[in-house]
């Protein structure tokens, strides 16, 4: 005896079957993204287990197959672009620092050329110096400064003298305002008295 199902069941079994795939695949698609999204590593496992669908319907069922392996595909390219876009970066980096040292470098070479130029002018007026004075100019300078020094030490004693003079003239004025506030006092006593 065969046993007959009727058509109507066959066919609603059938649409739920496809409904409960196509929301398989709409969680496997959100998984993907969701992953992509974060720039985590897409593995059947993960998407499996996010999707909450098992590895045999992502390796059996070709459409969801599909999806996984598009998305590790573009994931791949993009880890390639992102490195690519990475080494452009650090290469940049480098080109800019290169650049820099190099103009730092001419720049310090500028300067070094500068130094030498006026220490070469310098040490051309010291020999200049040495081979313009004579005996007598020696001499004459050394007697003058011998003189300066000697009239500096005179005004440094002359302004010692006059400053313990003023001291003292200082001394005496507040000893003749004290004496003057004294005799004040005592006139004013002897009025009132």
């Amino acid at each position: 005896m065969t046993t007959t199902v009727p058509a109507a069941r066959t066919s609603n079994a059938l649409e739920a079957r496809r409904r409960k795939t196509q929301a398989a695949l709409e969680r496997i698609q959100a998984v993907l993204e969701q992953l992509a999204g974060a720039k985590r590593p897409i593995t059947m496992a993960a998407v499996a287990r996010q999707a909450d669908v098992s590895r045999t319907f992502l390796y059996e069922h070709a459409e969801a197959r599909a999806l996984v392996a598009e998305a590790v595909s573009r994931a791949a390219g993009r880890r390639v672009q992102d490195r690519r876009a990475e080494s452009e970066a650090i290469e940049a980096s480098w080109r800019e620092r290169a650049l820099n040292a190099e103009e730092a470098l001419k720049a310090a070479h500028d300067e070094i050329r500068t130094q030498r130029e006026r220490i070469g002018d310098l040490l051309g007026q010291v020999k200049d110096l040495q081979t313009q004075w004579s005996e007598e100019d020696i001499v004459r300078v050394t007697t003058d400064n011998a003189n300066l020094t000697r009239r500096a030490r005179r005004l440094a004693a002359e302004n010692k003298s006059l400053t313990d003079k003023l001291a003292a003239a200082r001394d005496n004025v507040r000893f003749a305002d004290k004496r003057i506030a004294d005799l004040e006092v005592q006139l004013t006593e002897r009025e009132l008295s």
